[in-house]
């Protein structure tokens, strides 16, 4: 794929904000669409639930790291020099962060793109997450929370182990195929088990394709800008940060890249899909039942501090990193689901004995 003509058309930064605007529309959309979501997987683990969520992100997850891995055999994507692996990485962060964001994500009722999504498709409750989240990732990516992160981030790191290639550590180079295939057909007897219907299997599919898309279509404009990019697909943790300073900057030119292509694609996929069919609908803080608004905020503020320090969110570190094996990102999604299981068992203890909500229950 040329971007040559494109860049030297309306120059570097705009086609770099251009490409993630679309990558990030078409995610906004299927996400929408689909109802895509991390924390409703780990829920029906903890309650024994057999419905969508679970086989939906299963699918995503072996779709992700089977095209990746199939793109990666193939010569078509060089992951070597990526933030993931040109550096060692912290295993210490990813332990805490994925912890941290994991309860954050149940507190708050959705990851950073679920709750990106939400508020795009009118509930402002999502949109005040989403503002809380963003603040936070950037006072952790940097701002004032840089030397806590960096403690935290400092305790162990890849370079202990000598390797943040999961493939690497195996010494097995089929590592990644035979994990998708493994997890995809962990996937095809949930989701038979369950009736999943061909339109979310699709949709699952398409999250997982699109993780590939965005590896090829920045490896590919990492050999042909000038300045240098890595080579990266969709996250949401740092592009949220970056997004603020592109707005603080009244949208300087020198700020722009995919990131803030991503942030801004998202919403307006999600947008189109929830007008499209129907499914926009203001939501707000004085509905009937609704949750403190400090439950929210609590949730998002870990998810901010958490994510950033994991390097990732259930989908930046989840798929995106857990697509190219990194240790560091598997370790940050397993955690993620562990202290979300914890959370979701924990409250839901507290409201069958209490017979209410708890203070700290899931903002539903």
């Amino acid at each position: 794929m040329d971007f040559v003509p494109l860049i030297d058309s309306i120059g570097e930064p705009q086609t770099l904000a251009l490409v993630g605007l679309a990558l990030g529309a078409a995610f906004g959309f299927v996400l929408e669409r689909s109802r895509f979501c991390t924390r409703s997987a780990v829920l029906e683990l903890v309650r024994g639930k057999h419905s969508s969520s679970l086989p939906m992100w299963l699918i995503a997850f072996a779709t992700a790291v089977l095209s990746v891995q199939l793109l990666i055999i193939n010569g078509q994507i060089d992951v070597a020099e990526t933030r993931f692996f040109s550096t060692a990485q912290s295993l210490s962060g990813a332990v805490i962060g994925g912890s941290l964001f994991g309860i954050g994500m149940v507190l708050a009722r959705g990851c950073a793109s679920r709750l990106l999504v939400l508020g795009a498709s009118g509930n402002l409750r999502a949109i005040f997450s989403t503002a809380v989240l963003a603040a936070v990732a950037w006072a952790t990516y940097q701002g004032p929370l840089v030397p806590l992160r960096n403690q935290f981030a400092g305790f162990l790191s890849s370079a202990s182990i000598g390797t943040n290639d999961f493939a690497t550590l195996t010494g097995f180079s089929l590592t990644g195929p035979v994990l998708g295939a493994v997890v995809a057909l962990i996937a095809v007897v949930f989701a038979i088990r369950t009736r999943l219907s061909v339109a979310l299997a699709t949709g699952s599919v398409l999250v997982g394709a699109l993780i590939a898309a965005g590896w090829f279509l920045s490896f590919t404009l990492s050999t042909q800008v000038f300045e240098p990019i890595q080579a990266e697909s969709l996250s949401y943790m740092r592009p949220l940060a970056n997004s603020l300073n592109y707005i603080a900057s009244g949208g300087e030119e020198s700020f722009l890249s995919m990131d803030i292509g991503i942030i801004a694609g998202t919403i307006v996929g999600a947008l189109i899909a929830s007008l499209a069919f129907g499914s926009f609908r203001i939501s707000t803080f004085s509905e009937a039942g609704t949750p403190h608004i400090l439950r929210y905020a609590a949730g998002s503020a870990l998810m901010g501090f958490g994510g950033i320090l994991a390097v990732g969110c259930t989908i930046g570190a989840g798929l995106t990193g857990g697509s190219v094996l990194a240790i560091n990102s598997l370790l940050a999604l397993i955690f993620v689901f562990i202290a979300g299981a914890i959370t979701a068992s924990v409250l839901d203890a507290r409201t069958s004995k209490t017979g209410s909500e708890s203070l700290m229950a899931p903002a539903e």
